[in-house]
């Protein structure tokens, strides 16, 4: 198989060569996992089970799986222990589409270069599944008495939601979790900028309010067009929406975390970021930050993309339906009624109605904890020099399933980003470093070992 990784890649007319290089066993499978396709949609995670199943059976470790739906598989294993709160290492086996023409390489393909494996998934999160994987192996292999049970997880469907992933086996198999009170989950990574490197270790997410605007009117001919029409009266809305941002608000964990990754940002930034609440009084301050800063911009407000829309399927045809799709997010403490208020405001049309897609309760884990404290611990030890910051994300994952159940959840991947390449992360050419990569197996490995020692 090895072979087949590096080869000749043609792009753009011009010939790349990708280089040869020594895979350690951690990368090799890591490999393995990237080509295992479980684009979502279909899904088709059992893929993923079943490779991930022959690696927890040849060591030995007993595993149960479900489908939610055909082909929606979900896996689960536990190390048993002692009496204290039992850990969960979570990640999701289903990646986002990726269009093979924008990317440099294949993206269902592991491809090395220049010290980076690229593929969709290599960051979120069959890196993150790996690092979970190996030290929950090394943690068996160890034949250590454990403090408390480590309970291995992967789950289907996270990027639609994860109603047939881990929202699923919250309702429909709890005892999976009996005994838990920790969690580990993607979201929190280190990344690399200008002023040095920082760990965001996420303990609470704005949250989505998926929206569908749907307009209705009157239909026609396209050579006869109207004064109204349910597409003109939906663009009319969306850009009323556009046109009318929501005010900014800073909570205080955002606050917190702009000063922690003040020092580590851009010299042009830390100023800002140190005391964001003054820096807001500028007229110009906020435009200037989304233009460069856009994942920090979010933090700061409730937000509305517009990612899909639907109207005629011909063009000489107004048709009597159009809609619209918004990825809403809202702040963690937002009341979810008086947003959707305001968005019905903002549309202004009695034709036009706001149909709420998908929304989750508010939530957030307390970094006063003895896993908090771990993380800082082992990353201190690693990269001295780096900030370890609580964070707020702006996408939301599967913790919020838990959290809302009471387990202290945090994202935290033990690997640098460069924050260049942070746009991989659902963008074209998604990489890591193998460098990187290797000292997350190894830090990941560590902080098991010490955070279940007897």
């Amino acid at each position: 198989m090895l072979p087949s990784r590096f080869v000749l890649c043609a792009l753009l007319g011009f010939a790349v060569a990708w280089e040869a290089r020594a895979q350690s066993d951690v990368i090799e499978r890591l490999a393995d996992y990237i080509e295992v396709d479980t684009t979502n949609p279909p899904g088709n995670e059992a893929r993923g089970v079943a490779f991930l199943g022959r690696i927890l059976g040849a060591a030995g470790i007993p595993y149960e799986t479900v489908e939610a739906e055909p082909g929606r598989g979900n896996l689960w294993a536990r190390l048993e222990g002692g009496d204290e709160p039992a850990l969960i290492l979570l990640h999701h086996i289903d990646v986002v589409p990726a269009s093979a023409q924008a990317w440099a390489s294949d993206p269902l393909a592991a491809v090395i270069k220049d010290g980076e494996l690229f593929g969709r998934g290599a960051i979120d999160t069959k890196s993150l599944g790996i690092m979970h994987l190996e030290a929950f192996l090394a943690l068996h292999r160890s034949g250590r008495s454990l403090n408390r049970d480590v309970i291995f997880v992967a789950t289907a469907d996270e990027e639609a939601g994860g109603q047939l992933g881990a929202g699923w086996l919250v309702e429909h198999k709890p005892e999976i979790f009996a005994g838990a009170g920790y969690l580990l989950n993607e979201a929190g990574v280190g990344i690399e900028s200008a002023g040095g490197t920082r760990f965001q270790i996420e303990v609470a997410q704005k949250r989505p309010y998926w929206l569908r605007l749907v307009a209705t009117d009157e239909p026609g001919h396209g050579a006869s067009p109207r004064a109204q029409s349910a597409p003109s009266r939906l663009v009319a809305a969306l850009y009323r929406i556009q046109q009318m941002p929501f005010e900014p608000r800073v909570t205080t964990a955002v606050r917190e975390m702009f000063k922690g990754i003040a020092p580590y940002e851009d010299e042009a930034w830390q100023g800002a970021l140190a005391d964001i609440d003054r820096a807001l009084l500028e007229p110009a301050f906020l435009e200037r930050f989304q233009a460069a800063r856009p994942h920090l911009h979010a933090m700061l407000r409730n937000t509305c993309s517009l990612t899909v829309l639907a109207g005629s399927a011909k063009i000489n045809v107004i048709p009597p339906q159009a809609s619209a799709e918004l990825d809403c997010r809202i702040q963690p403490e937002q009341d979810g009624d008086e947003f959707l208020a305001a968005i019905v405001e903002r549309v202004d049309d009695e034709r036009i109605q706001v149909e709420p897609i998908m929304s989750f309760a508010p939530s957030a884990s307390s970094a006063d904890t003895d896993l908090f404290r771990a993380l800082e611990t082992v990353l201190r030890k690693h990269y001295p020099q780096a900030g370890i910051v609580a964070a707020v994300q702006g996408g939301f994952t599967d913790s919020h399933y838990f959290r809302e159940r009471g387990i202290v959840s945090y994202g935290f991947g033990p690997f640098v980003i460069p924050l260049a390449a942070i746009g991989g992360v659902h963008g074209n050419n998604e990489r890591i470093g193998i460098d990187t990569f290797e000292r997350g197996v190894a830090i990941m490995t560590e902080l098991l070992a010490t955070f279940t020692s007897r």
